[in-house]
């Protein structure tokens, strides 16, 4: 049996098929039997999401919710009233935040369900869901990771548990899980949904945005985030695009799988037959990974001020300690970024999307990353997520699409999109265009295998 998508389960509840009640419970019966596997959650509001489905359901006119009664998570790293944001981290209060965040707010006031908050890794920081409070398992293969930062929302989506969840994205962070877990994840740019995330969302490089198992799932709750009800039903391309597709690698440390490699392959063959202009080229990252990695160590450094460093895992603590500094050493000028920009933005005079491999190699295993030093997680996270970060320094929309199955690894595949951003978040549009005839072209299967009853 396939799960009801967000869409079918917000029309059922608006047409008085079903409840929000009803919704609510179903999802929470749910996560009682598979978040012991998938350490998925941080907080479960169980009793708090019944409540608030039943006064929902007594309003009786629900005609106007885009979100009516749906389900949904959001990610342990922005407030949600009455709840505490531990952010991954023993060095976080446990005390219960005071009033939502905007974005949380405008999710509940379309009819959303807020069932519970999911992991993260410490800050937010790495590639791989784990911390003092647990591992979070890809539904998929539970012996590997779902990614990071979005891990646990991945993982609460790609088991069926809620049909979408909230994520966010400094450096990856909701496009790596995506690509792990065989989601459509997206990460919009700059000023289309509101940030706020931390202290200053690193620098402005991290976007909160959708996770969800297809395309108009996605959209919706995209529509809803950013206050944008036209990006809710997105409609195939209507022309052919011009489509750069990239498989080189960003970084001499990156190596291909050639699994991931064949993913792009195909996505490319599907797009070319479809009648889109499709031209394999190289793209030009730049070199210099240094104002990348300074926005990152600031960032955490950043989110880390009053905190005890005392109470953070090593790795955090080092990345924290080299976010000091950075600053003082010059190293988050904004000269190095415009130069890039300036490139990339004539490299796209020629075409309307790019698109990558979501990731180099599928998601490591799922163990105590926290507990390994900070250049062994550093290591591995550029090895195995290299592709997704350039699009954080910039700003710009990307997402990433599912694209087939790794045969050695049983794990899904995945292919990012990217597009310069537009007037009236035109560049988001754009994306979900395109991965909707995806969709169609290359279809995917929603929940992972025995997580779908």
């Amino acid at each position: 049996m396939n799960l009801p998508t967000a869409v079918e389960l917000a029309a059922a509840v608006r047409s008085g098929k079903l409840t929000a009640v009803e919704n609510t419970t179903a999802a929470l019966n749910r996560l009682a039997r598979h978040d012991g596997l998938l350490g998925a959650f941080q907080v479960v509001r169980a009793d708090r999401a019944l409540a608030e489905a039943a006064a929902l359901d007594a309003r009786g006119d629900l005609a106007s919710l885009p979100l009516a009664g749906v389900p949904i998570a959001i990610k342990d790293n922005i407030p949600v009233a009455g709840e505490p944001m531990r952010d991954g981290s023993a060095a976080t209060s446990a005390e219960p935040q005071t009033s939502d965040h905007e974005m949380v707010a405008r999710l509940r006031a379309a009819g959303a369900i807020i069932i519970g908050l999911t992991r993260v890794p410490e800050l937010c920081v790495w590639g791989t869901t784990d911390s003092v409070f647990g591992i979070s398992r890809n539904p998929w293969n539970v012996d590997r990771t779902p990614g990071g930062s979005s891990g646990g929302s991945a993982a609460a989506v790609a088991s069926g548990i809620v049909p979408f969840a909230h994520g966010n994205d400094g450096m990856g962070s909701i496009r790596g899980p995506a690509g792990n877990c065989g989601l459509f994840g997206l990460k919009p740019g700059g000023g289309v949904v509101p940030q706020n995330i931390g202290f200053d969302s690193w620098g402005g490089m991290s976007e909160n945005g959708p996770l969800a198992t297809t395309v108009a799932d996605a959209a919706l709750l995209l529509s809803v985030m950013s206050s944008r009800p036209e990006l809710a039903n997105p409609a195939e391309p209507a022309q052919p695009l011009r489509i750069a597709i990239a498989a080189g690698e960003p970084s001499p440390l990156v190596k291909l799988d050639p699994e991931w490699r064949r993913g792009l392959e195909e996505t490319a063959d599907a797009l070319r037959a479809a009648g889109h202009i499709v031209t394999e080229t190289k793209f030009p990252y730049d070199p210099n990974p240094l104002p990348l990695l300074a926005r990152w160590f600031a960032g955490t450094a950043a989110d880390a001020r009053g905190l005890n460093l005392a109470k953070m895992n090593p790795r955090t603590r080092t990345h924290v300690r080299l976010g000091r500094i950075v600053g003082p050493l010059g190293l988050l000028s904004e000269g190095p970024v415009k130069r890039s920009r300036a490139k990339i933005t004539r490299f796209f005079e020629d075409f309307d999307v790019l698109i990558t491999p979501t990731l180099a190699q599928s998601g490591p295993k799922a163990i105590e990353w926290s507990k390994r030093g900070w250049f062994a997680n550093l290591s591995d996270n550029i090895r195995y997520a290299p592709y997704q970060s350039t699009w954080n320094l910039l700003d710009w929309p990307s997402a990433s699409v599912p694209a087939g199955w790794h045969a050695t690894d049983c794990l899904p595949l995945g292919v990012q999109l990217v597009t310069p951003p537009h007037a009236n978040a035109a560049g988001e549009a754009l994306i979900l265009s395109l991965a909707l005839q995806l969709e169609r072209l290359r279809p995917w299967p929603r929940i992972a295998a025995g997580f779908a009853d």
